[in-house]
């Protein structure tokens, strides 16, 4: 194999004290601060900024309006038109999950059971909303399309705990989904 050597140039003075990178970086953070002054800070009309810059005032103003369509917010589980659980303890979604942040224990459906379409639903069901990245990977594998990732940027709690979503909160935040959904088709 053959060795290339390559020299480095040599710097003067000047590039050596990163003279010419301070300035323009000065340059331009002046230009930012005159413009943001004077009230025409590129983007400040699309988010309704306050005035000065184009940060949003958070509490007050929300981004629900600006959200995109591409949008992954954090996952809940969905039930069918008749209140029942799509999801069938298949662990897909824990297994691709790469935070580790989902855990299922599943459960048996009894025979007898009216509402029972498939053999297994969670016993339980956990998403630790602190460890998850919302990459939108487990809302992708469900092949019962029973997970899938809103449009909610606010999660809050006052512990970890309170960030550990169960499945009685899941299907709460999550809500009912009618018919097939058909998530991967142009027809939504």
């Amino acid at each position: 194999m053959a060795v290339v050597k390559v020299t480095r140039p040599k710097l003067n003075s000047g590039e050596k004290m990163y003279l010419g990178a301070i300035m323009k970086g000065f340059v331009i953070t002046m230009k930012h601060a005159i413009a943001s002054l004077r009230g025409k800070t590129r983007g400040a009309s699309d988010l309704a900024s306050s005035g000065l810059g184009a940060t949003m005032q958070y509490p007050e103003q929300k981004w629900d309006e600006h959200l995109p369509e591409y949008y992954r917010g954090a996952p809940a589980l969905v039930t069918d038109e008749q209140d029942r659980e799509r999801c069938v303890s298949c662990q897909l979604c824990e297994f691709i999950c790469p935070p580790k942040a989902i855990k299922i224990t599943p459960g048996e459906i009894p025979s007898d059971d009216p509402w029972a379409k498939v053999e297994k639903r969670p016993k339980e069901f956990e998403i630790d909303m602190i460890r998850c990245i919302y990459c939108g990977m487990c809302e992708e594998v469900c092949p019962e399309q029973a997970i899938y990732l809103r449009k909610d940027y606010a999660i809050t709690g006052l512990s970890r705990a309170d960030m550990v979503h169960d499945k009685k909160k899941l299907y709460e935040i999550g809500g009912k989904r009618v018919g097939l959904v058909n998530k991967w088709n142009e027809l939504k």
